[in-house]
């Protein structure tokens, strides 16, 4: 028997597989061989007492992508959230996200939360910089403004909530899917943070189609992951112009004739982005001292 993996806790795997849901272990060989099966795998399992729903899972099927913080495999798709205030975006660390999900070669959707509290046009500020690079919705998981459009955009493949603690995942997550419960956070009023509150990983079946994971969160890339030009192709912006460059190996700094520094002089690549690439790049020259 075929299913997926939708929940792993103390040691069981719950599989759904033919229209109901199996607790199962996984065999003594994933231990023996380091292998360790992760939600979101496809995998074949034997039935050891069909009336309580009891399973072994005896084999993981070949995975798109594995993460390990958080455990979790076949991620089609990033839908990283960002509120428009409380807390209030920071746009170095929203790049990261991108970044992150771009170096996992996903798909990416935006998407601004709290849109019932912005009150100076915060949401129309982040649209103009990411819309020309990805999809951008604006919800509010209290109103319920936003939220069709955006579930008519994850009704395929598995998707991942990423984004900072305190945007508003776990509300939206419960928007999406009646009966989630996901526990939902504040923001402290002295760090002005969000507090996680995802213990573990969950595959939740989306009404309209599709399936969401609900995480205890995505870390924003540590830029030392990658190398200068691996950055470089992770900002579609920056990739784009990359071959206009005078050098091959332009760091788009002070090279000279680099389309990277006009486009940031004409406006086309907007100066917060760029920003965030000096800082990232400088991250990476830094780790190649030591």
């Amino acid at each position: 028997m075929q299913g997926r993996i939708i929940k792993h806790i103390s040691g069981f795997y719950y599989v759904a597989a033919e229209g109901r849901i199996w607790k199962c272990r996984g065999r003594g060989i994933f231990k023996q061989e380091g292998i360790t099966p992760l939600v979101g795998d496809m995998v074949s399992m034997e039935v050891t007492h069909e009336g309580d729903g009891e399973g072994i899972v005896d084999r993981i099927h070949e995975r798109k992508n594995a993460f390990v913080r958080p455990p979790c495999a076949n991620v089609d798709r990033f839908l990283i959230v960002s509120s428009v205030v409380r807390p209030k975006p920071v746009l170095e660390v929203l790049d990261r996200f991108l970044v992150m999900a771009e170096y996992e070669d996903a798909d990416i959707i935006l998407c601004l939360s709290k849109i019932d509290l912005d009150r100076h046009g915060r949401a129309k500020e982040l649209q103009e910089i990411y819309a020309p690079l990805y999809p951008v919705y604006c919800i509010s998981s209290l109103t319920g403004d936003g939220i069709q459009p955006l579930a008519e955009a994850l009704a395929d493949g598995l998707t991942a909530l990423a984004g900072p603690s305190g945007a508003g995942k776990s509300s939206l997550l419960n928007r999406l899917v009646p009966g989630a419960e996901a526990q939902t956070g504040g923001v402290s009023r002295k760090t002005s943070r969000g507090k996680n509150t995802t213990r573990h990983v969950e595959l939740f079946s989306l009404p309209q189609g599709g399936m969401v994971f609900d995480t205890p969160g995505f870390t924003a890339l540590h830029a030392a992951d990658t190398d200068a030009f691996g950055l470089q192709a992770c900002m579609p912006e920056i990739a784009a112009r990359r071959t206009a460059c005078r050098y091959d190996d332009c760091l788009h700094l002070k090279e000279p004739d680099c389309a990277v520094r006009r486009a940031v002089e004409e406006g086309t690549i907007r100066s917060s982005r760029y920003a965030s690439y000096v800082s990232m790049l400088q991250e990476i020259r830094d780790r190649k001292k030591y």
